[in-house]
C-alpha cells in the first residue's frame, strides 16, 4: 500500500503510539524484584533508617532485639522504638531476647528464679514495643551441646512464664550436632525439645555449616527443615562474621572481611529463611 504524504502524517502519531506500547512490557520487566517472603535478616545493631528501606527491597522480615544483643555488654538494645517505623515499610518480625550464659548461671542459687525475672523483663519490653498478643518472643541461647542442669531450670522457667502470658515462647538455639566427650551426638534443638515435656516451643535454629547451608546468598530459600532440625519454624543458615570453624567450605560466598553482605549493600548480616513472611506474627496492628 502506497502513502501520500498527507496520509503519512496521519499515520505518524499511531505509529507512535504503537511503539510506546510495545515498549512497556520492557520497563514492566526492568522494575526491581520483589522481597522474598522467606527469606529475613538479623543484626546486632539497627542499621539506619535508611539501610532498613533497602534491605526491605531483599528481606521480608527482621530480628528485633529486645534486651541487649550479645557481646554488646548491658548497653541496651539500639532497636528500641523502631517497631511502628519497620511496621510502615511492610516488615514481619523475628522477636529476640538474649538469655544468660553458662557462666551466669553455674553458681546461681536459683537458675529458675532467674528464668522467671528474665522472662518478665521479656513481656515488659515486647510490650512497650507494641508488639500485639500472641506474637513469638524467641529466647537467645548461643551455646551449644546438650543443656546442663542449671541451664535446663533457666530455660524452663523462662519458656513457662512468657507461656502464661500474652505473648507465645520461642528458642534461637544451635542445630549443629555436637559430638561430647564419650562420642554421643547431641545438637541443642533436639536436645532441648526431647525434655520439653508438653510445653509448647517454637524453634529458631542457626546451622551454618556447608552443607546443609548454601552459604551467604540471598538467591535461594532454603526450607527451615532441610537445617536437619525438621521441627524448625526458623533456619538462620549464614552468620556474619563467617565462623572459620564450621563454615570453611563457605568461604566463597562472604566477603573478603568474613561478613555476609546483600547485594550492592555495604551492611552485613546473618540471612534466616522461614515458613512465612512474619515468623514472630509481630506486625499485627494492637
Amino acid at each position: 500500500m502506497r502513502f501520500g504524504r498527507r496520509n503519512l502524517s496521519l499515520w505518524l502519531p499511531l505509529l507512535a503510539l504503537a511503539l510506546l506500547a510495545a515498549a512497556l512490557p520492557l520497563e514492566a520487566a526492568e522494575k526491581p524484584r520483589k522481597s522474598n517472603p522467606r527469606l529475613g535478616f538479623d543484626r546486632n545493631e539497627y542499621p539506619g533508617d535508611e539501610q532498613m528501606r533497602e534491605l526491605r527491597k531483599i528481606f521480608s522480615y527482621s530480628g528485633y532485639w529486645l534486651n541487649s544483643p550479645p557481646g554488646t555488654g548491658n548497653n541496651g538494645t539500639t532497636w528500641t522504638g523502631k517497631r511502628k517505623f519497620m511496621t510502615s515499610l511492610g516488615y514481619g518480625f523475628l522477636v529476640l531476647y538474649q538469655g544468660r550464659m553458662f557462666a551466669e548461671l553455674k553458681d546461681a542459687p536459683d537458675p529458675a528464679a532467674l528464668g522467671k525475672a528474665d522472662a518478665q523483663a521479656a513481656i515488659q519490653a515486647a510490650q512497650a514495643e507494641g508488639f500485639p498478643r500472641k506474637a513469638i518472643i524467641f529466647l537467645g541461647h548461643e551455646e551449644g551441646g546438650r543443656l546442663l542442669p542449671q541451664q535446663r531450670l533457666y530455660v524452663h522457667a523462662w519458656i513457662d512464664a512468657v507461656n502464661r502470658s500474652p505473648y507465645r515462647a520461642g528458642v534461637y538455639c544451635s542445630g549443629i550436632p555436637f559430638r561430647e566427650d564419650a562420642g554421643e551426638v547431641v545438637t541443642t534443638a533436639q536436645d532441648i525439645k526431647a525434655h520439653a515435656g508438653r510445653r509448647r516451643i517454637q524453634y529458631w535454629v542457626f546451622n551454618d555449616a556447608c552443607p546443609p547451608s548454601p552459604g551467604c546468598s540471598t538467591e535461594q530459600s532454603p526450607r527451615p527443615r532441610e537445617s536437619g532440625i525438621n521441627f524448625a519454624l526458623v533456619w538462620q543458615f549464614a552468620q556474619s562474621p563467617k565462623r572459620k570453624s564450621i563454615s570453611a567450605a563457605c568461604s566463597g560466598a562472604y566477603r573478603p572481611d568474613g561478613n555476609c553482605y546483600p547485594p550492592e549493600m555495604d551492611v552485613f548480616v546473618d540471612i534466616n529463611s522461614s515458613k512465612n513472611s512474619d515468623p514472630s506474627h509481630g506486625r499485627s496492628k494492637r
